[in-house]
């Protein structure tokens, strides 16, 4: 099939006001990434380039969601809404550049499998020329039926249309079709009555291509698959029904998940085998992990790379720029952002490492905090390998610490510390015997002449 050329048409033009949203329906996030860049993916993974999108009004932001995923991509606009037929339609200078098949999805099916695009793809390579995906839903009510005889896909009868015999049928549209390329500018030309609505619908091309004497077919798909999406309860679903999909995906590919329905992923999360993932980790876009790697409970990462054999959590928060080389450690309530965390280097308990590098086997104490940002600028920390920083110490950016050097504990650190070199900024100690009991009457005092005041 790779020698046939193919033309996909994504129809994203579609309001979308159940939605509620000042925001283009196809724009809302499953998996981090807009719907419709989730269907334009799938696109390319069926090894389609070609892509003609439709859009409504201000566009711009859709085709930035598929372009990333489309290396030949056209844009038309669809300026009156009239059917999808109608949209379809707006592409047609695409149509006419003479494509062997043509594919039609929804921008709001997100979960739309490259597999099912390919099968509809051979069908038409079989000399079918318009092939429908239909789909078994646990409910049909609502959805336009698929009406078959012999094997062939007679009619799409929409409920409100169709008598009691075709309303027992379970056998359901997706909205979703391919069509031969020589015919399809044709066929969707002859859609010529529009209904009392003055719209041209693209189910009624199964009429249009049995009267010409075409061969049409329905082929099954997974209802999950071709959900669409059209209010804020549907997104959920997807949502759902998407994570559950990854997170299957990627223990059988050798992910250990203890309590897989408490971790979420992006849609670009990358996750090497031998990683184990403990319950209520988040992944934001832009994370990677090595193999061997274990996430502790409660962590949300973002933008983060994550070394072989390195620990994160519980409850550590990664944040873009976060890069833990091999065997390294990020510890519970620590806050990592645009650092690179040398090879066996351990941030244990309580710190912020923002806009930093630590060396290679560093130890940094509990409660310390790069002090990176200045109210207008941001400052880099650089830590050498081998170096301790005791707890509760801060590291006023810019600031260098020397390989091998030792902070004490309660530091203030605002001057570059030389190789192996020990650091103390802090007040010294001042010892008063005796004093102890004479400030707690003095405090007591003070307490109840305040109770005596009220």
């Amino acid at each position: 099939m790779s020698e046939r050329s193919c033309l996909c048409v994504i129809l994203a033009a579609g309001e979308g006001t159940r939605m509620k949203s000042s925001m283009a329906k196809v724009l809302h996030p499953v998996g981090g990434l807009a719907m419709i860049g989730h269907v334009a993916k799938a696109v390319s993974a069926a090894g389609i380039g070609n892509i003609a999108l439709v859009v409504g009004r201000g566009g711009e932001a859709a085709r930035q969601a598929v372009e990333p995923f489309a290396p030949h991509l056209e844009v038309y606009e669809q300026t009156e809404r009239r059917g999808t037929a109608h949209a379809v339609l707006a592409a047609r200078h695409a149509l006419a550049h003479g494509y062997d098949d043509v594919i039609v999805v929804f921008g709001d099916t997100p979960l739309v499998r490259p597999e099912a695009l390919v099968e509809a793809r051979r069908w038409l390579a079989g000399a079918t020329d318009v092939v429908v995906l239909g789909f078994r839903p646990p409910d049909p009510a609502g959805y336009g039926r698929l009406i078959e005889e012999d094997g062939a896909l007679v009619a799409i009868r929409e409920e409100k249309d169709a008598d009691e015999r075709e309303k027992a049928v379970t056998f359901c549209n997706s909205g979703l079709m391919a069509m031969s390329g020589r015919s399809a500018l044709e066929m969707l030309e002859a859609i010529g009555n529009a209904n009392a609505q003055g719209e041209y619908y693209l189910t009624d091309i199964v009429e249009v291509a049995r009267a010409k004497n075409r061969s049409v077919v329905a082929i099954e798909v997974a209802a999950e698959s071709v959900v669409g999406i059209n209010t804020r309860e549907e997104l959920a679903r997807a949502e759902a029904l998407w994570q559950a999909r990854r997170r299957k995906e990627l223990m059988l590919a050798g992910v250990t998940m203890i309590a897989p329905e408490t971790v979420f992923l992006s849609h670009d999360t990358e996750i090497a085998p031998d990683v184990v993932i403990e319950p209520n980790v988040w992944f934001g876009p832009g994370v990677r992990v090595e193999s061997g790697a274990v996430i502790h409970a409660f962590s949300h990462i973002e933008g983060a790379h994550i070394g072989e054999g390195a620990s994160v959590g519980p409850f550590a928060r990664l944040r873009p720029g976060a890069d833990l080389s091999a065997g390294s450690k990020v510890g519970n309530f620590c806050e990592v952002k645009r650092a690179e965390i040398g090879e066996g280097a351990k941030v244990n308990h309580l710190t912020y490492i923002g806009d930093a590098t630590i060396g290679a086997g560093a130890n940094i104490g509990a409660g310390t905090i790069t002090c990176n940002y200045d109210g207008y600028g941001k400052h880099l920390t650089r830590i050498g390998a081998g170096v301790f920083i005791g707890s509760n110490s801060a590291l006023v950016a810019p600031v260098s610490i020397g390989d091998g050097a030792y902070v004490a504990s309660g530091s203030v650190i605002t001057e570059d510390v030389p190789e192996g070199a020990l650091a103390i900024g802090r007040a010294r100690q001042v010892t008063k015997d005796g004093r102890a009991a004479e400030l707690r009457a003095r405090f007591a005092a003070a307490k109840e002449m305040t109770r005596k005041n009220k």
